[in-house]
């Protein structure tokens, strides 16, 4: 989009592993040294360690491609792979048949290569990128391929590269074995801030047909704050930067342009690493909602179902509580008597309870014995009196006149009865 704007032939920060732009650090050129080192002196095995972003891959191609033609190389970049699958790589790679499906074929047909290679004067590595990702069988069984040999020398040399998990696995207890082959390590750090600057006016010449457009030191100094020195954030915070300049005709790439560019690649992380670290939140306190509104609502139906029940028994003192009767005979006639239930309530409160139920109801209420005695009285023996209950709080011993009800012996049995029934349904 900007080349022709900015008078390039390609995108000079592009993200593949072009070796063509390898930019040689210190620690690169270091590698680089040791890596042709171990070749030529038929060193077992080399280890590259490094992290991520910081150019492993365009060393390795740089490497492949300045080998000698008295070199076979077996690059492999995918390690995913089983025992049984790297060996059929291997020998892939080398061009030798690798249709037999079990480890002892597929290793003789590799050893009979190995020394026809060797007899010829040519050397044979195996270059292994990602290396962090071998499991451990396939680590075993590289161990073994480095037995072939002869008396003087190793047959195959293998070059081990990763990110630092790497070293990790060989250091291990489990693969001391193989750990100890390694004969020559070396490692790549990230870029100092010379070496930024420099790295960016790098990649800017090879791309530009013409001088290409100047960072200032303060684009120079925001790109390394926000790379720390690791080529792959380089090249995108460039990138951003050079595509902000673009939209703003500008063809220097300054400061502020620079920063706004790595402001765009930093806010929709933070916001999205915000808000998963947000979520937790959320579900814990959706959960202590959901728990609190449970607990309450069930409180709240206890103290409900309390005080119903509560209610209830007030109404009706004698089934709930089952309070002592006492019977009281009545001063005003032959035939009459009351029963008079114990509350143990207040003679205040008494009272008003009485006179509500009596305003209300307009009835009397009857203890279920006392209901069955009143009926059989009234069948049996219509001639004599029968004994009411009556389930009020006032003092029955002094107004039983009053608030009793008598059934007076010439009062009409057939009437009389038949509003009992009725009463009792």
């Amino acid at each position: 989009m900007y080349n022709k704007f900015f008078g390039f032939r390609e995108k000079p920060f592009k993200l593949a592993p072009n070796p063509e732009y390898l930019f040689l650090s210190k620690s690169h050129e270091e590698a680089l040294a040791h890596l042709s080192y171990a070749i030529y002196h038929g060193e077992g095995f080399v280890e590259i360690i490094g992290e991520v972003g910081t150019g492993k891959t365009t060393l390795c191609r740089v490497f492949l491609e300045n080998l000698d033609e008295s070199i076979e190389a077996a690059y492999i970049f995918n390690p995913k792979l089983d025992a049984l699958q790297l060996l059929k790589v291997i020998n892939d790679e080398f061009g030798i048949d690798s249709t037999p499906d079990n480890t002892k074929d597929l290793i003789d047909r590799l050893n009979i290569f190995l020394i026809e290679q060797k007899s010829a004067g040519r050397k044979a590595i195996v270059l292994i990128d990602e290396a962090q990702n071998l499991s451990l069988e396939v680590l075993e069984q590289l161990r073994l391929l480095s037995n072939l040999e002869t008396t003087q020398e190793k047959l195959l040399q293998i070059i081990l590269v990763g990110q630092p998990e790497l070293g990790e696995m060989l250091s291990s207890h489990q693969l001391r074995q193989l750990g100890q082959r390694i004969t020559i390590n070396s490692q790549l750090t990230p870029l100092t801030f010379e070496e930024t600057s420099d790295y960016i006016k790098h990649r800017i010449a090879l791309a530009s047909h013409r001088a290409g457009p100047p960072f200032d030191s303060t684009s120079l100094r925001a790109i390394y704050e926000y790379s720390r020195g690791v080529p792959r954030l380089i090249n995108i915070a460039c990138d951003r930067a050079l595509l902000n300049a673009f939209s703003r005709n500008s063809f220097k790439i300054t400061g502020a342009i620079t920063k706004e560019a790595i402001d765009e690649l930093i806010q929709p992380k933070t916001k999205f690493t915000s808000r998963q670290q947000q979520m937790p939140v959320y579900i814990t306190t959706a959960v202590i909602g959901a728990v609190l509104t449970g607990a309450l609502f069930y409180l709240y139906s206890s103290n409900n179902a309390i005080q119903s029940a509560t209610s209830r028994t007030n109404l009706l003192p004698g089934v709930s509580r089952q309070p002592a009767v006492t019977r009281v005979q009545a001063n005003t006639g032959p035939a009459a008597s009351v029963i008079q239930p114990e509350t143990g309530l207040g003679d205040k409160q008494e009272e008003q309870q009485a006179a509500s139920e009596n305003q209300e109801q307009n009835i009397t209420v009857l203890l279920p014995d006392e209901k069955k005695a009143m009926a059989q009285s009234l069948y049996s023996e219509p001639e004599e009196s029968v004994e009411t209950a009556v389930l009020s709080g006032s003092n029955v011993a002094e107004e039983t006149s009053a608030s009793s009800y008598v059934l007076d012996k010439d009062t009409d049995l057939d009437n009389e009865t038949e509003q009992f029934l009725r009463f009792l349904k």
